[in-house]
C-alpha cells in the first residue's frame, strides 16, 4: 500500500485547475487500488488530489485542523465538495477548538507522518514566515526525510 500525503495552493488560476488535474491523475495511475492519499481537504490543490485518489479506488484519509473546520473555514462553494468526500474518507480531527496556524501546522505535521511521500502542488514560491503553508509543508517533510514530487505544470499560476 503506497501512502501520498498532498499540500498545495488553494488559489489555483481556472486556467491551471485541469492542468493539476491530468498531472495527478497521471502520478497516481500508477497506484490504482493500491494507494492511501491523505489531505487537509482544503478547497484547490486538497481537493483535486483527493478526487484523483477516489478516482483512482484509493482510500482517503482526511486530517481537519480543528473541531470547528467546517463551519468556520468551508465556504459554501465549497462545501458540496469538501462534505462528499469527507463522507467517503477516514476523518482524523486534530485536538484543537478552533483553526488556525497552530492547529494548521500540528495537521500538517500528522499529514507527514502517515505519509510515505508527498505531492507537493507548489509554485516554488518559499515560506511566507507565516507557517501551515505549501511551502512550509515541503520544507517540513523534506527536512524529515519524506520524499517530495513537486506538481506544478508548465503555465500553471495563482488566482488573484
Amino acid at each position: 500500500m503506497t501512502i501520498i500525503a498532498v499540500t498545495g495552493h488553494m488559489d489555483l488560476a481556472e486556467s491551471t485547475v485541469p492542468l493539476v488535474q491530468e498531472e495527478l491523475r497521471d502520478l497516481l495511475r500508477d497506484h490504482r487500488g493500491n494507494l492511501v492519499g491523505v489531505t487537509c481537504l482544503a478547497r484547490g490543490s486538497d481537493t483535486l488530489f483527493a478526487e484523483a485518489v477516489v478516482e483512482a479506488g484509493g482510500r482517503l484519509v482526511v486530517i481537519l485542523p480543528s473541531r470547528d473546520y467546517r463551519q468556520a473555514k468551508v465556504k459554501p462553494d465549497h462545501a458540496p465538495a469538501f462534505d462528499r468526500l469527507s463522507a467517503a474518507a477516514e476523518v482524523v480531527t486534530m485536538p484543537y477548538d478552533t483553526a488556525n496556524r497552530e492547529a494548521y501546522e500540528a495537521a500538517n505535521g500528522e499529514l507527514l507522518k502517515r505519509a510515505d511521500r508527498l505531492v507537493a502542488v507548489w509554485d516554488g514560491v518559499p515560506p511566507s514566515g507565516k507557517g501551515g503553508g505549501t511551502a512550509d509543508t515541503v520544507e517540513q517533510a523534506r527536512s524529515a526525510g519524506v520524499p517530495v514530487e513537486v506538481v506544478w505544470p508548465r503555465d500553471a499560476r495563482r488566482g488573484s
